[in-house]
């Protein structure tokens, strides 16, 4: 007897067929290495040579034996709290300075979206020379103006602000955009109406602005701390980590483990721990939402 498909189930097996290479890709690129880095973090590899089967050693050492995890981890915390309010800020404000009608709007759109498509060594490089204590343009605009010369990426008291600085002004242009389609959903007869109550513009960017943006403002906010504890390759690239791991943070620091020092296990356990970080920041900020993103706008 001849099995009758339906409609309904062509539909279905159509839908899943074309769901079947994203799903394959998510399980080959994604599951499967971190179910591999969970069992890597659990051994003493050093690629060349056997695993060694050493349970949760790894992660005792790291909380309990290795004398630069917590100044690293503490140098992300300290990389995500100067940089996230200050990208969501310069982001915003470029936004609000765009989202305009003039003619030549459409070219400071592209200026301020310039950097996001510049490499992040190529970056980097040109802030080394900007940097400079000796020769660098900062410190010779500095001595023009009387003031003594700073050491950018050698002076402890400065030198994660320098580097929190080049990732602004390489994301922010990229934050720009997607705040800048959020201002343009806002319907303007909103802003007629607080017009005609007498509002000024001050009193119209916290009451009307900021509230319809928030949901804007959160996605914005979930990536940007996702970024930051990912940070690397300005970090890699302006500073190495140093001076005296002043800026390393977990994502330097687990390649210096894994391609460096080839201490592979370590560096699964310490990606783990990284992971788990992230997960709980993000979960803290979904449940805090509820407070301040009107979703309903």
């Amino acid at each position: 007897m001849r099995m009758q498909i339906t409609r309904r189930q062509r539909e279905a097996v159509a839908g899943y067929l074309f769901l079947a290479p994203n799903f394959l890709g998510f399980l080959l690129f994604s599951l499967l290495p971190v179910l591999a880095s969970v069992g890597i973090s659990l051994t003493d590899w050093n690629i060349s040579g056997d695993f060694q089967w050493i349970g949760l050693e790894n992660y005792r050492y790291m909380f309990a034996g290795d004398p630069k995890f917590y100044g690293i981890l503490w140098n992300t915390f300290y990389f995500t709290l100067l940089y996230v309010p200050l990208v969501l800020v310069a982001s915003l404000g470029l936004a609000l300075l765009v989202n305009r009608k003039y003619r030549t709007v459409v070219a400071f759109r592209f200026m301020y979206f310039l950097p996001v498509v510049t490499s992040a060594v190529a970056a980097s490089m040109v802030f080394q020379w900007i940097y400079n204590h000796e020769f660098g343009l900062l410190n010779y605009l500095l001595s023009l103006a009387g003031l003594p010369k700073v050491a950018w990426l050698t002076d402890l008291r400065v030198v994660m602000l320098s580097v929190v600085f080049v990732n602004i002004w390489k994301n922010a242009g990229k934050l720009m955009v997607i705040y800048l389609a959020g201002l343009q959903g806002i319907p303007r007869y909103l802003y007629e109406a607080a017009q005609m109550d007498g509002a000024n513009p001050v009193q119209q960017f916290f009451k009307i602005t900021l509230p319809m943006i928030s949901p804007t403002t959160f996605f914005i906010l979930i990536t940007s701390v996702i970024d930051s504890f990912q940070v690397f390759e300005i970090v890699f690239t302006l500073t190495g980590g140093g001076p005296l791991d002043a800026t390393r943070t977990l994502v330097t620091y687990i390649y210096d483990m894994s391609f460096t020092r080839f201490r592979m296990g370590y560096a699964c356990a310490l990606a783990i721990v990284l992971f788990i970080v992230i997960f709980i920041f993000t979960l803290f900020q979904f449940r805090l939402q509820k407070k301040w993103v009107q979703a309903d706008v």
